[in-house]
Parts: structure tokens; sequence; C-alpha cells
């Protein structure tokens, strides 16, 4: 069978540690002339790069935009958006071409041959590569910018930090409540101390680099028994975590910095092995 080739797929890659370097994009790139929504390519990513992929594309064409603040969830937790300043046809246009069918989905987008490129933030998964192979299709990664993994609570839980031990233990069911780690969420009730774990659904490109990056082979906590802490959504699992003082989950650096906003909104990021996932740790590779 001929090997078929996609396009180049675009990936920020997350290094094999908890935190790297994440850079903000140069705004003062010249637009490219002749490009224009009607012969832009059609790119597809996941939730975490679509502001990435919607300034890229205002960029190249020439277009202006604004970070807009949303609501996101019954908790009253925002998330900030790219919104391209343009309305009716052209909007739609946009949004025609500029995807964001989340992580995996935009991958297997790209196999099938339904879109361009794609933007992720993390590197193919076994099923995956697999599906690729089984299709004939060879598919072309190229990073072009890092990320990182990491780990968020409540705003009032009194963590600080935990180690990579720790979380290990938190979602391998070893460790059940926050006390075992010297953390009193309710200090007047320590009754209710027992830790919500929250899971993202496989393939999703945080639970990807969690299995990755903290899990390796070890097994999860029970699932049947926690099936309400499967998230299928970035939103949904920031929305589970504002509502929840006894909750922890994860997600990428810049999913976290610029959508979620932790300055900004009901969610707390903590420091992993003593490392906090702050600009100048993440340049150092820390």
């Amino acid at each position: 069978m001929k090997t078929k080739y996609r396009i180049i797929t675009a990936l920020l890659i997350c290094l094999i540690t908890l935190f790297t370097g994440c850079e903000k994009i140069n705004t003062d790139s010249p637009y490219i002339q002749g490009l224009s929504i009607e012969n832009y390519p059609l790119i597809d990513g996941s939730t975490s790069t679509l502001p990435l992929n919607r300034v890229i594309a205002c960029e190249l064409m020439g277009l202006n935009y604004q970070w807009q603040e949303n609501k996101s969830g019954s908790s009253g937790s925002t998330t900030w958006s790219v919104e391209p300043k343009a309305r009716g046809s052209l909007r739609q246009k946009i949004d025609r071409r500029v995807l964001s069918s989340q992580t995996h989905n935009s991958i297997i987008n790209l196999i099938d041959g339904t879109v361009d490129l794609t933007l992720s933030a993390r590197s193919l998964s076994p099923d995956e590569r697999e599906y690729a192979l089984a299709q004939g299709v060879s598919v072309i990664e190229t990073p072009i910018a890092l990320d990182a993994l990491v780990f968020i609570v409540y705003p009032r839980n009194p963590v600080e930090g935990l180690t990579t031990e720790n979380i290990r233990d938190i979602y391998t069911g070893k460790t059940t409540k926050w006390s075992e780690l010297g953390v009193e969420v309710f200090p007047d009730s320590p009754q209710y101390s027992e830790i919500y774990p929250l899971i993202r659904n496989a393939n999703s490109g945080s639970q990807e680099l969690m299995d990755l990056l903290i899990m390796k082979d070890l097994e999860y906590i029970d699932l049947p028994e926690y099936e309400e802490q499967l998230i299928f959504t970035m939103a949904g699992l920031i929305d589970a975590i504002a509502g929840n003082p006894l909750a922890i989950g994860y997600t990428v650096y810049y999913y976290n910095k610029y959508i979620i906003r932790p300055d900004k909104s009901y969610l707390k990021t903590i420091a992993i092995d003593g490392v906090e996932p702050d600009e100048q740790t993440l340049a150092n590779h820390l």
C-alpha cells in the first residue's frame, strides 16, 4: 500500500518532565499577503490550543481579535477565549476553518484527511498511531512550542504542593484523605477529608500526559466506584473543581495560564516536587 503523508501536524509537546517552558505568541508577525479565509487551510486542534489556533489565523490574515471572559459552569467559574473581531459570514467562515474537535478527534480527522493540520498538546497515542498505520497514513509531528502538565485544586484548599509520589498514591487509591497528607480542608469538620480525584477521559490531551508523565504503568483508582470523577471535557473538570473543596485535577499549563487564569477564577495551581508552575521555573525546565 502506498503511504499517504498528511500535511505537517503542529504539536505542542510536553517534555518528559512535569513543567517545561512556555512562550507568548509574537503578535508583531506580519500577515501573509494573499492569504484569506477562502484559501486558509482547515486547522483542527485540542481545546487547550484553540486560542493559539485563532490567534495564528488572525495574525496571518491581518484580522483583529480580543480575549473574552466567559462563564463556564454552574459553579460560577469562568474561562477565557480568543474571539476574532469579525461578524456575520466572515465569522462563520473562520469558525468553519479554525476548528476545535478536541485532541483525539482532531488527530483522527487529520488521519482521515478531513483537515489539513492539527494543533495538539501531546503526541499521537498508541491507538492513534495504529489507526494511522491501518489507514496507510504517515503523520508528520513537528514540535512548535513547549507546554506542561499542572495540578489544580479548590482555591481555599490549604495544600500548597505535593510530590509526584503523592499524586500517584491519590490516583491509585493508596491515599484517600487529605488528612493523610497533613492537609485540613475543613479544620472544624475533620470528618470531611476524602480526596475527590478527577480523571479525564481516555485519549484527551491532559489524560495522555497524566498517563505518560505520572502514572506510567500504574492502575488508576477503581473507576466504577468513582465514575462521577471521570470528566469528558476540560470545562467540566474546571467546573467540578470550582464547586468541590476536596477535589484535585490536572490540565496543561497553557490552558491553565491563559484560559482558566487562576488569579481570576475559582481554582488554585499547586507545586509538584517543590516546583511552582510559573514562567521562571518553566523557562528553566524545572
